[in-house]
């Protein structure tokens, strides 16, 4: 596993953040850092999401960001060249996966079955994002799926929050949980950057709490 895949272990609970502003993208940052996450996975669905990945990495260099709702090698090369640290998708598409391993960037791409499982195994891949992960079974899946593929660490997203992630946490086979409850779109957009902080606090407890 690479050095970002650890840190991102280490970190636990990963914030996936929807940015329709720039504006928004320090401010956000911040209130992630102060609460004791100084990590974002930047939705790459909005227009904004290229830029707010380029300020968080020049205001925060030693903040873990990378991009998500990744789908083309194009957006690969904007995230990354924007400042990404780690590439995510909803799927796995196989052209998109190949071309960051050629590339040397960290990619965790998502699965829901164990024939796309054994895609990301044949890419040398130990670590995948399952997703949409409350909809597909949830940890039951993710346990029952991870029985005949030990080597496998898994990513899950979707559904994922503050009264569930502990259940997650709690199990071996989780790398980190990603989530939005701590960074919800209205609280964004409302500029509520104390209660975003507020939450983020929250869930780094709950990191500490179940996993030491």
């Amino acid at each position: 596993m690479n050095d970002t895949l650890k840190q991102i272990g280490e970190m636990g609970i990963i914030p996936v953040v929807v940015l329709n502003k720039v504006s928004n993208a320090e401010p956000l940052a911040n209130a992630l850092v102060a609460g004791g996450l100084a990590c974002a996975e930047v939705t790459f669905r909005t227009e904004a999401a290229e830029e707010s990945i380029r300020t968080i990495a020049k205001k925060f260099p030693d903040m873990l960001v990378g991009a998500g709702t990744v789908l083309s090698t194009e957006q690969v090369d904007r995230a990354v060249g924007a400042g990404a640290k780690f590439i995510v998708s909803p799927g796995l598409n196989p052209k998109v996966v190949e071309y960051c391993i050629k590339k040397g960037y960290p990619v965790c791409p998502g699965i829901m079955t164990p024939t796309e499982l054994e895609v990301a195994l044949g890419f040398g891949l130990d670590v995948v994002k399952f997703f949409p992960a409350e909809n597909a079974g949830g940890l039951k899946m993710i346990k029952a799926m991870s029985a005949p593929y030990t080597m496998m660490k898994f990513m899950p997203t979707g559904g994922i929050n503050a009264t569930n992630v502990r259940d997650y946490l709690a199990c071996d086979k989780i790398l980190a949980c990603g989530g939005s409850w701590m960074v919800k779109g209205d609280l964004v957009a409302a500029g509520d950057f104390a209660q975003i902080e507020k939450l983020t606090r929250e869930a780094a407890d709950i990191v500490k709490e179940i996993r030491g």
